[in-house]
């Protein structure tokens, strides 16, 4: 059953099984829980732009029925059992996750391979759950703070599908039929393309049993290679401004960075976070504290396989909207040109690293960090070692990745409201 086995790291294991399902899990002592979650390589970055929508569709679909639960007793399966049950579509999978106490990982293996492996995607169930997103859709369209990030990414990427919402649109949600979900279905939703991982109170030979007796080990390959996209191409820096009847106008400015196992995404963190990730931040002493320009203020990274972005967003009335945009390019020209202090060094070193600890003691996070070893290609590493990492990042680096990514000239600029900010 077994043709890779236990990785080298002393804290993850890791096997394929042999019909290509990669399994891997770490052990938590002294929690009673498991998180157990499921990653399939479809998302929006395998789409046309006619299909976008397609993958987030379909994860809403698994989860009207298979032929042995309907609806309801999926969402019962793990609930009555004090358990969870959840899903997400990204940019690059599309993830179905469980957490349960240890005595139930059967029932969420069970529950989860279920609808992984069987979904029935009947059409009159498409009909309904098509208006289902379609409310969703009209959730983020009457949303303007999370609107905004949309079309950030729409004029960031351009036509590349890193710029499609996930969600799709009303015209292609619109469009989308039974054949397309199972199309899709066919062609991605086979163990080769799927990882699973898990932590908490499960060890890995248990966890290995586990999936052999819900029927995880006799699906077979689907023989087909692994969905590709096309390389990501940012588009020239440039502002845009979307007129639309609101209180504030909303704000985000941004820039490609770098992939997920690029070895300065801690640096790139770290940064982040002194610039825009907390009341101490640099935008919140400012923007907030400093000149009142805004309630919400604050800056975001996201990493993927081989690209990633970050960015600042705000929200402020239309009427100080080019001051805070000001402001902000102020605070970003000079971090790029002096980078950080010695002293915003050690401070920001001594953050970073509690914040990560902290991050690790829940078995949702370390699931998560056992995944991201298989999604993004990143080694995996012990809670010290990355500690050491984080000891280890130089002034050189930062003032490099500061001159590189927070330049004015080198952002995209996107406004929502009733008042341009640029």
């Amino acid at each position: 059953m077994i043709l890779a086995a236990q990785a080298a790291e002393s804290e993850l294991r890791r096997t394929v099984l042999a019909n290509g399902l990669t399994v891997l899990s770490e052990y938590m002592p002294g929690v009673r829980s498991v998180a157990l979650g499921t990653w399939v390589r479809a998302a929006s970055l395998h789409e046309s732009p006619e299909k976008m929508g397609v993958s987030h569709m379909l994860e809403h679909m698994v989860f009207k029925g298979t032929p042995t639960r309907g609806a309801k007793e999926l969402a019962l399966a793990l609930e009555v059992l004090g358990g969870s049950l959840d899903a997400y579509t990204a940019r690059e999978h599309t993830s179905y996750q469980a957490k349960v106490l240890d005595e139930h990982l059967p029932q969420a293996a069970d529950v989860l391979a279920d609808l992984l492996f069987r979904p029935v995607l009947r059409a009159s169930d498409l009909a309904l759950e098509r208006k289902v997103v379609l409310e969703e859709i009209s959730t983020v369209e009457d949303t303007p703070d999370d609107l905004v990030f949309e079309l950030h990414n729409a004029q960031l990427w351009g036509a590349h599908p890193y710029g499609y919402s996930i969600l799709g649109t009303r015209e292609t949600v619109s469009a989308l039929e039974q054949s397309d979900l199972r199309a899709l279905h066919s062609r991605a939703y086979h163990p080769e393309q799927i990882v699973v991982a898990a932590a908490g109170n499960v060890q890995h030979d248990t966890l290995l049993d586990t999936l052999e007796s819900t029927g995880w080990a006799e699906i077979p390959r689907g023989g087909l290679p692994a969905l590709r996209s096309p390389a990501p191409i940012v588009q020239a820096p440039g502002a845009m401004h979307f007129e639309r009847d609101t209180a504030q106008t909303h704000i985000v400015i941004g820039t490609m960075a770098f992939a997920h196992n690029d070895p300065r995404r801690y640096a790139m963190s770290m940064i982040g976070m002194l610039f825009g990730g907390g009341m101490s931040s640099r935008l919140f002493q400012r923007v907030r504290e400093e000149l009142g320009l805004a309630y919400s203020v604050y800056s975001f990274q996201s990493f993927h396989e081989d690209t990633g972005m970050h960015g600042v967003y705000v929200g402020t009335t239309p009427e100080t909207a080019r001051a805070a945009v000001d402001v902000i390019n102020d605070e970003m020209e000079k971090l790029a040109s002096n980078g950080l202090s010695e002293e915003d060094m050690t401070a920001g070193k001594s953050q970073l690293k509690g914040q990560i600890t902290l991050s690790l003691e829940s078995p949702t996070s370390r699931m998560y960090r056992a995944a991201g070893v298989e999604l993004y290609g990143e080694p995996y590493r012990t809670l010290d070692e990355v500690l050491a990492l984080v000891d280890a990042i130089d002034t050189e680096t930062v003032a490099a990745i500061c001159k590189t990514y927070y330049a004015p000239g080198r952002q995209t600029l996107v406004s929502l409201g009733p008042k341009a900010a640029s």
